[in-house]
């Protein structure tokens, strides 16, 4: 990790006389990068860092203790990396401050009168109008940098997508493929001769599972540092939901490559294939882990990818899975920040669908007998993650059939998740899997059945739900809810040319089974969790 050239000892002490720095340089918590034009630009001679763990930053949305860890410990190493590197830095750790995270910045632009604050674009909305407004009542001219951290930049994506019919990721992720001149061909052309490999990475286990024997993801045990970080978190944020008995996320730059290193040499051969695959009692399977690594900042994309590629070029992994890794990565992470910085701040209000129901009590429990949701919300909890597929297809899905109002859906995933930072957050929940924008990122709803989860994974080997049946007794509530789905937004949705073959199927119903699923529905929503709906359904 590169840094700023070492202050001398003059120089120290030439600072340590002088209370006015010439720039304050704020760094928030998902902008761990030491090579950021922020710092590249700075004098630390002359330039003071400041960062904050704020009270008011983890409860704006009611963060499980294992994503304010995360973030806290990754902060703290890199106070401790740049300050070997030779920055001064004012850092303010939880225990030693109530106040939010503007309150805090507001008295210390007082007291410090910098000429200047710098920062680098925040990745929320929020934030970036606080710190403006902070700046500007302080009367500290701010300079908002540009996060080269990315390969594209707002204003791009922006005028690519201007006047589009539609605004899609494939299309997108083409450009970038030939901008950036990943997988491409000396004559221009993809590699392998097709774009994209999806079809080839749907595949599921066989009955007996996963290999027992296949390569692990590494872990990451806390160092002194991060063993602070859990007793403040403990300490501070007790009453919030999950535990960190489990923690093992990598949160320095170090910890950061190896865990690259050590996914694309074992772990992505078979990531492509199994990538949607879902399996009881085994929340990593053949993942990456690194989105919480990118989204802090301590490994760039553009070096991710280029060692995936390196992989598949070493003939170490097949082509269809390092296309589809690169793709979340070249593709659908810049495409997603893309939108965000286009359509905010309106977007977050989105409800293209009209949906009001409250979020169910239990996606910060997951008590229900339900193993699906139950699998998805507790390893969640536990560990502060879930792969792409409980995330859209479990948790995600159950929300978009149940009618939940999009927004709290967004606050959920936004609190519970390692990875979660609002720019990338909430145009996965509210587009993507709410549909809340009404088409403007997917080009239909992710609706299904329970039979897509029985297909992907064995959670409905012991459960008391059928996914064969959406009504009766033993109905499995994805399914009868994929049907009042429909039903209920035929007229909204009759004009989604992807959607007519499923609308139509509703036209085979009977007008008595059509009022058999309502009814079912209606039980449902009276009772989300299904405790009473399967009274003797396990529960661990």
């Amino acid at each position: 990790m590169a840094g700023a050239k070492k202050k001398t000892t003059t120089a120290r002490k030439k600072r340590t006389g002088t209370p006015k720095p010439r720039r304050l340089l704020i760094i928030f918590g998902d902008q761990l990068d030491a090579e950021a034009k922020l710092l590249r630009e700075a004098d630390p001679e002359k330039d003071l860092v400041w960062m904050a763990e704020a009270k008011g930053e983890a409860g704006h949305v009611w963060s499980t203790k294992m994503r304010i860890a995360v973030f806290f410990a990754a902060m703290r190493h890199f106070r401790d990396h740049l300050k070997k590197e030779g920055w001064d830095v004012l850092y303010h750790e939880v225990g030693k401050q109530t106040e939010g995270l503007f309150d805090r910045l507001s008295r210390d632009l007082k007291k410090l009168k910098p000429q200047e604050a710098a920062a680098t674009l925040p990745g929320e909305w929020r934030v970036k109008s606080g710190l403006e407004e902070c700046c500007e009542e302080a009367g500290v001219p701010l300079e908002i940098l540009p996060d080269d951290h990315f390969l594209d930049t707002p204003e791009s994506f922006a005028a690519w997508a201007e006047g589009r019919k539609q605004v899609r990721l494939e299309f997108y992720y083409r450009e970038m493929r030939k901008r950036h001149d990943v997988l491409m061909t000396r004559e221009g052309k993809p590699t392998g001769g097709e774009w994209n490999f999806d079809k080839e990475n749907r595949g599921s286990f066989g009955k007996d599972g996963p290999d027992p024997l296949r390569p692990q993801a590494p872990e990451f045990k806390p160092d002194a540092v991060t063993r602070k970080v859990l007793e403040d978190v403990e300490k501070h944020f007790g009453d919030h939901p999950g535990g960190l008995d489990s923690f093992r996320w990598p949160v320095t730059r170090e910890q950061a490559l190896e865990a690259l290193e050590r996914f694309c040499e074992d772990r992505l051969p078979s990531f492509g294939e199994y990538q949607d695959a879902m399996w009881t009692e085994e929340p990593f399977l053949y993942h990456s882990l690194l989105s919480s690594s990118l989204n802090t900042k301590l490994l760039r994309p553009l070096e991710v990818v280029r060692r995936a590629e390196k992989a598949y070029k070493e003939k170490k992994a097949p082509l269809a899975a390092v296309e589809g890794f690169i793709r979340q990565i070249l593709g659908w992470r810049e495409y997603v920040r893309g939108i965000y910085w286009w359509k905010m701040p309106e977007y977050v209000e989105r409800n293209a669908l009209e949906a009001e129901e409250p979020l169910p009590d239990f996606y910060w429990t997951g008590e229900t007998p339900l193993r699906c949701l139950r699998e998805a919300v507790g390893q969640t909890l536990e560990h502060g993650y879930a792969h792409h597929i409980q995330r859209l297809m479990v948790t995600g899905l159950y929300g978009l059939l149940l009618g939940v109002r999009p927004q709290e859906m967004h606050a959920w995933y936004l609190a519970v998740y390692v990875d979660a930072v609002e720019w990338v957050e909430l145009p996965n929940t509210l587009g993507m899997s709410q549909f809340g924008d009404g088409g403007l990122m997917a080009s239909k709803p992710y609706a299904a059945t329970g039979k897509y989860i029985q297909r992907m994974s064995n959670y409905c080997r012991n459960c008391p739900a059928n996914p064969a049946e959406a009504t009766g007794d033993t109905a499995c509530p994805f399914t009868t809810l994929y049907w009042d789905f429909l039903l209920r937004h035929k007229k909204r949705l009759a004009g989604n040319p992807r959607m007519k073959l499923q609308l139509r199927n509703t036209d085979r119903l009977s007008a008595e089974r059509a009022k058999a699923i309502r009814q079912r529905a209606v039980a449902i929503r009276k009772d989300p969790a299904a405790m009473t709906l399967f009274p003797d359904g396990e529960v661990d």
